[in-house]
């Protein structure tokens, strides 16, 4: 048990956090809120139904079933209309407003967004300025941001630019959008560095898989707030062991997560979702698993080749 950690949150993985894998992680474990998928904002204010399919906490007074705060997470380069639709988010019940400056996808990244704002901090200023006037002042504004996008060398401007431009927190992911997710370039000393110049609370993010990994990156860091991510995908109750020392879930726990995760359906409609999403996110879960729990290399073996959801659930449930 970590006596100085303060805050974890759940990471805004896009593709693999959604609706049902927050509950079934905020049921399982004290985390202190969690951030959404991102929300793609492009030419106009979003609709209700657009944010609520996203977040369907929303309808819940914007928290998962047990009763952990969600924050919905933008993703754009239009300060104008980054600040419409933060103020819209926040009116129908978002825990505050995070501001995706991070992701290194390509896609992202080719339609200048996520990670490509690094390469603008003035950018990154305007629409922290702009989200900020835009909500209410008791709302939470967060920024999560990369060490850079080549490189290092603006990693301090761009911390600034989140402060300067008034956001309460900042979250570093640890690494420069080049460097991806390869474990060997993470850097928690930068986080460090740059958290001794700022006035905001730092939310150290990337490569936390253990308990022991959480001491290192709070030592390093000097922060006493962390955001997991993949590696509360490969085990499943990570905040729990690194906050309350529990050991690691057995596999038939994990089994059964998976099971309710498989026959979970759409919130807003209440029937079941796209034939190949359970099937397809299951497999990928199985994939982080296998790196802690041998039985899940057998059980993606065998469930490579399924596509629909009840097969997908029958398949489980005869483990």
């Amino acid at each position: 048990m970590l006596t100085n950690l303060q805050q974890i949150v759940l990471a805004p993985m896009e593709g693999v956090l959604d609706y049902q894998v927050r509950q079934l992680l905020t049921e399982l474990n004290d985390i202190d809120y969690c951030v959404t998928e991102f929300v793609r904002v492009t030419h106009h204010r979003l609709t209700k139904r657009t944010f609520y399919r996203l977040c369907p906490e929303l309808s819940q007074q914007g928290k998962t079933l047990s009763g952990t705060p969600v924050r919905v997470q933008l993703l754009g380069q239009s300060p104008e209309l980054m600040a419409e639709n933060a103020a819209y988010a926040t009116e129908l019940g978002s825990y505050g407003i995070d501001i995706n400056c991070g992701c290194p996808a390509k896609t992202v990244v080719g339609s200048q967004g996520g990670a490509y704002l690094l390469k603008s901090p003035e950018l990154i200023y305007q629409i922290a300025r702009q989200v900020r006037a835009a909500i209410a002042p008791e709302q939470t504004l967060s920024i999560k941001i990369r060490l850079g996008f080549d490189d290092k060398s603006r990693c301090f401007e761009i911390a600034d630019a989140v402060a300067q431009g008034g956001a309460n927190e900042v979250v570093i992911h640890g690494r420069t959008k080049q460097d991806g997710y390869q474990r060997d370039k993470i850097d928690w000393q930068t986080i460090g560095k740059i958290k001794q110049t700022l006035s905001i609370p730092v939310i150290a993010n990337g490569e936390i898989f253990s308990p022991l990994d959480a001491q290192h990156c709070l030592i390093q860091t000097g922060t006493n707030r962390i955001m997991l991510g993949r590696g509360i995908l490969t085990r499943p109750n990570l905040a729990n062991m690194i906050r309350h020392n529990q050991p690691p879930l057995a596999w038939p726990a994990v089994l059964s997560i998976l099971q309710q995760y498989a026959q979970s359906t759409s919130p807003e409609e209440q029937v079941s979702l796209k034939p190949l999403y359970h099937s397809a996110r299951i497999k990928q879960w199985l994939s982080y698993l296998k790196q802690h729990y041998p039985q899940a290399v057998l059980l993606l073996e065998r469930v490579r080749k399924l596509k629909t959801q009840q097969e997908m659930l029958d398949s489980l449930t005869m483990c």
